[in-house]
């Protein structure tokens, strides 16, 4: 009888569970919303307790008329850099410092004023940054040292899920190394970042693989959540790595964009992936002996929300993109910065704004619409560059939910200068990541190679030369507007 895997993808807005048969076919799928609490300009923080409402409603309706004897493991892909302090016995001393929380910048203005900006990148693979969870978890040990004393272990989202489930206080590597503690090259704790930040390493969980079996379903959960005690739970990861095998990207060398409410590229390889000009940042992998080098911009299908909402009264994606394709590749020399949030790769700037600038009488609706999407891709196409430098990319695999739309990919194409190759399931790369973990953590799998179970790449895109030739001009010039705006940008952000 075929055998079940669950994969949750633990996301900022919900859980969103997906049973898997272990020959790769999805029965079903059921996202469980939670909220998240912003305030004091900076703050951002979720209730545990949601998460694991969440988890539990959601594992039950994919089971729903199934036999949970059938499942073989249970595994993650989870949000990054949070924040959750807990007790022995595991429970929230407070609410979780998500991965947006970022009130840390004063703690973040410390560690490199210790150890210097360039040091941490070595070490970690990582710019400094308020957003990470050690920097967090400075910042409760100075404001709230009643609970920083009363703290067992520091925890991520899926950690505390599996804690909850199997009693187990752990993380894997992917996740540690998105919390600045991690020493890349030795998978260690770094006791110079650490001793610098005045933190306990035994606040902070033991280190597994993403493959390990954490632990098994404890007797006392086992009718909340749904699962027969004894069921295996792998480790899973943060979602960026586990995004990576969902892209079928698992080979040194291999790379894929994700197109989506922000757009990253990232890929795997053998060593550390270091940018001598920090464009990039590097995480350990969720495959063994593998790291997940990733640049990521902050608003790209936000950008295009944006547009859709400011000018096109909400139309349908689809019009929109049927609306671009009115507009000449290089939108009349329209160009648009997509700065809407800020940005980090290949920026790493929060003070930036989005603009159009080359405005004339000419210029219509459709090639505002075009313009976005091609600041988009001239963007992406700087961080492709910080990649460039070290390895030879003519090929990339496209997921997220923008890859649906095909004069977006041809355009992302064209700028970039790559042959895209598009799973049958451009969405799902987190979900089905999870499930090949849970597979090959329990042995059902051999090996990652068993992705191609559950990925089927029939549509590919190839750049135009004819409107190569227009994005060449462009380029230097988009770069350009950027460069000139800083000034102007820092006085903004004063005001």
């Amino acid at each position: 009888m075929e055998q079940f895997l669950i994969a949750h993808d633990l996301g900022t807005s919900g859980d969103k569970a997906t049973l898997f048969t272990t020959e790769g076919r999805q029965v079903r799928s059921y996202t469980a919303s939670y909220d998240v609490h912003f305030f004091h300009g900076n703050y951002a923080e979720q209730d545990p307790e949601n998460w694991w409402d969440a988890v539990c409603e959601a594992t039950k309706a994919v089971l729903d008329g199934e036999d949970a004897s059938r499942v073989a493991a249970m595994s993650f892909s989870a949000q990054m850099q949070g924040c959750l302090p807990v007790d022995k016995n595991g429970r929230p001393l407070r609410d979780s410092m998500i991965w947006a929380d970022m009130r840390a910048v004063k703690e973040a203005k410390q560690l490199e004023d210790a150890i210097g900006a360039d040091r941490i990148y070595q070490i970690t693979g990582h710019r400094i940054a308020a957003s990470y969870s050690i920097e967090k978890l400075m910042w409760l040990k100075a404001n709230e040292p009643e609970v920083y004393e009363k703290t067992y272990k520091m925890l991520q989202a899926k950690d505390y899920i599996i804690q909850r489930a199997t009693g187990e206080f752990v993380t894997d590597y992917s996740d540690a190394s998105g919390t600045q503690a991690l020493d890349l090259r030795k998978l260690e704790w770094s006791d110079e970042i650490l001793n610098a930040a005045g933190i306990d390493k035994e606040k902070l969980p033991t280190l597994k693989r993403s493959i390990d079996v954490a632990g098994y379903i404890q007797d006392r959960v086992a009718g909340e959540i749904g699962l027969h005690a004894g069921t295996p739970v792998v480790c899973g990861g943060g979602d960026g790595p586990v995004s990576a095998v969902g892209a079928a990207c698992i080979k040194d060398g291999e790379f894929y964009l994700t197109y989506g409410t922000s757009a990253w590229i990232g890929g795997t390889t053998t060593e550390p992936f270091i940018d001598p000009d920090k464009t990039v940042f590097c995480f350990a992998h969720v495959i063994p002996g593998k790291y997940m080098p990733c640049g990521t911009m902050q608003a790209a299908g936000s950008s295009y929300a944006y547009i859709r909402r400011a000018l096109c009264d909400d139309m349908p994606y689809d019009e929109m993109n049927k609306l671009i394709e009115k507009s000449p590749a290089g939108a009349q020399n329209l160009i648009f910065l997509p700065y809407m949030l800020g940005e980090r790769s290949p920026r790493w700037n929060p003070d930036t704004s989005a603009a159009f600038l080359g405005i004339k009488p000419e210029h219509e609706k459709k090639d505002y619409v075009r313009a976005v999407i091609e600041g988009i891709a001239m963007n992406m196409e700087l961080i492709l560059k910080a990649y460039r430098k070290q390895a030879k990319i003519e090929q990339m695999n496209l997921t997220g939910g923008g890859a649906k739309g095909e004069v977006v990919t041809q355009i992302l194409a064209d700028v970039l200068n790559v042959k895209f190759d598009m799973p049958d399931c451009v969405e799902a790369a987190t979900s089905i990541g999870a499930a090949v973990i849970a597979g090959v953590g329990v042995g059902v799998f051999d090996s990652f190679d068993e992705i191609k179970r559950f990925l089927k790449f029939e549509k590919h895109v190839e750049p135009k030369k004819e409107n190569q030739k227009v994005y060449e001009e462009l380029k230097p010039v988009f770069d350009e507007a950027y460069h000139c705006l800083v000034p102007l940008y820092e006085k903004l952000a004063k005001l």
